[in-house]
């Protein structure tokens, strides 16, 4: 990992008992909070604190404009799982208003995140915790990051069954926490795929790239809805998130599973 300022638990077996004991150093700071403040450096455990004193059960996240146009709603919803497939970046730019509104995030499983391109699409490393190889103990790790953090990412690492999904979608809803699922998820609000990407800045064999423009298609809930076409600067040469045309339905939806 590149930077300082996100937070990395040790990549271990013992992910699960340092996730419980993380959370339980937190509620203790806050059973203590009658004795006067004392100023303190910025641990996992004061870290994490924050995020529970700021955790709420009901509530729309913050979201990125153009992330809002690709969602059914068009917000970030409290208490649901959304799966991507096909981009890390359209993970961040999903976690990048909820952060930027100090939102606390979590990634599981993903050791090669780049947290230096997190905070380039405006994820705040401050509030960043990392768990890059949960191995075994993945999903009792990601419940126990939702009852303190507001989005957590989770790379399973194989076939989610529809048990486990629904026993961790039971904890997110009473939490008011998101989750963004690197793959396939039972029951998701929303699936996101990148299906095409487009790089500008490269002349005639030099340059730099500068942009990418990325083609996104969104199934929601249930099979009725047809999945849509977007087309998003992912990000554009200024770095910004931004819609480039407007939604059209997919040529061919009977290639489309339902999500949910």
């Amino acid at each position: 990992m590149t930077g300082t300022s996100a937070t990395e638990l040790p990549a271990r077996v013992t992910a699960l008992d340092q996730a419980r004991t993380l959370l339980a150093r937190a509620k203790e700071q806050k059973a203590a909070r009658s004795a006067p403040a004392v100023v303190a450096p910025r641990t996992t455990e004061t870290r994490v604190q924050q995020a529970l004193d700021t955790a709420t059960v009901d509530r729309a996240l913050p979201t990125l404009p153009a992330i809002a146009d690709l969602l059914p709603g068009a917000v970030l919803r409290g208490g649901s799982v959304y799966s991507v497939r096909g981009s890390t970046a359209l993970v961040m730019a999903m976690m990048a208003g909820p952060s930027a509104e100090g939102a606390w995030c979590g990634v599981v499983g993903m050791p090669s995140f780049g947290a230096e391109a997190a905070r380039g699409l405006g994820v705040d490393l401050d509030r960043l915790v990392l768990v890059p190889d949960p191995e075994r103990d993945w999903l009792s790790v990601v419940a126990a990051l939702v009852d303190a953090l507001t989005v957590v990412v989770v790379r399973p690492p194989g076939e989610v069954t529809s048990g486990e999904a629904s026993r961790l979608s039971a904890r997110l809803r009473t939490r008011g926490a998101m989750l963004i699922a690197v793959g396939s998820w039972p029951g998701s609000e929303a699936r996101l795929e990148v299906q095409g990407n487009t790089w500008t800045g490269l002349g005639e064999g030099e340059g730099y790239l500068t942009g990418r423009q990325a083609t996104i298609a969104v199934t929601g809930r249930g099979a009725a809805v047809r999945p849509q076409l977007h087309h998003l600067w992912l990000p554009a040469s200024d770095g910004s998130i931004r819609r480039i045309e407007s939604a059209r339905p997919l040529e061919d939806p009977a290639r489309w599973e339902a999500v949910g």
